[in-house]
């Protein structure tokens, strides 16, 4: 069994990304997996701001939500962000979580598999690239993580428009297999 970190970074309520994150966390508990989805809705994440400090203390000098999701990832064994794709790109909520998440970096993490769940209303294959790539280089800072998948559902523009869409069941098996 493993611990899974989910977090959605959509600041829409039942966006496209939240349902890939929950069709991800659905197939996890179904493999017997420990699953907690986290939304930054209406969480407080501020912005980093540069000093690195936290290279040295392991903590953040900016006392906000980000202390309580970077704790959980240090100790969950899977990370999984979700994220709709904004002018084909990440959301910034999870652009300013990852540079929040900096004090991981010297520390003794536990995750080795990071996923990436990604939404947009272009459908063409090249959409998610630049979010990928994002995350891929967030991911080899970590010698030991890896990028471990990737589910991309194009085409879709309103929230939970298309229940059927076959990326919700490539999450779903992702989950089971993570």
């Amino acid at each position: 069994m493993k611990k899974i970190l989910i977090i959605s970074t959509s600041p829409r309520r039942g966006s496209n990304s939240e349902a890939l994150a929950e069709a991800f966390a659905s197939g996890a508990r179904e493999a017997g997996h420990e699953v907690e989805l986290v939304s930054l809705r209406g969480k407080d994440v501020q912005f980093c701001r540069g000093c690195f400090v936290c290279q040295e203390t392991q903590r953040c000098v900016i006392h906000d939500d980000a202390d309580t999701l970077r704790q959980k990832a240090l100790e969950a064994d899977v990370l999984v962000f979700a994220t709709p794709i904004y002018y084909y790109e990440m959301s910034g909520q999870l652009k300013t979580l990852l540079d929040r998440f900096n004090p991981l970096f010297p520390s003794d993490y536990a995750f080795r598999d990071v996923y990436l769940m990604t939404a947009a209303a272009e459908d063409e294959d090249f959409v998610p690239q630049r979010a990928l790539n994002g995350l891929e280089g967030w991911v080899e800072c970590f010698e030991r993580a890896k990028l471990a998948g990737h589910v991309f559902m194009g085409g879709v523009t309103e929230a939970g428009e298309n229940p059927e869409h076959p990326a919700l069941r490539q999450a779903r098996s992702m989950g089971r297999n993570a």
